[in-house]
């Protein structure tokens, strides 16, 4: 595997930027599902990754031989692996979508009225 640049992360970067202005441009709901998908994976999507990624920075830092050994440096590492869990605590949003798909396909109705049971569908 090629080594990782900065324009490799840059790119990343911006596709999240592209995305993001597309979902700005109201495409059909169902699209929009499908492409934030991917990103919110609960094994393999951005909070995971992300999580992952300051794990591994915190313990770069740490570990490095020529890292200074000073308090206010442990400091922030201790807060480099808080902010992780954080963004790992996130992993759970791939539920949101899932409910989010489900209503998306239920039926329309007009009203309790139109519905043969008050659990039927959005009007609920």
């Amino acid at each position: 595997m090629p080594d990782l640049t900065v324009n490799d992360i840059h790119h990343a970067t911006e596709t999240l930027s592209k995305l993001t202005e597309h979902l700005r441009d109201a495409p059909d709901p169902v699209e929009a599902l499908a492409l934030v998908e991917p990103l919110l994976d609960e094994y393999t999507g951005l909070p995971v990754q992300f999580g992952d990624t300051l794990r591994a920075l915190a313990r770069v830092i740490a570990d490095h031989p020529d890292t200074p050994r000073a308090p206010a440096l442990r400091l922030l590492v201790a807060e480099l692996r808080s902010a992780a869990w954080e963004q790992s605590d996130q992993h759970a949003l791939h539920y949101v979508l899932d409910d989010l798909r489900s209503l998306l396909a239920e039926p329309e109705c007009s009203g309790a009225d139109g519905c043969p049971t008050p659990e039927c569908c959005r009007c609920r």
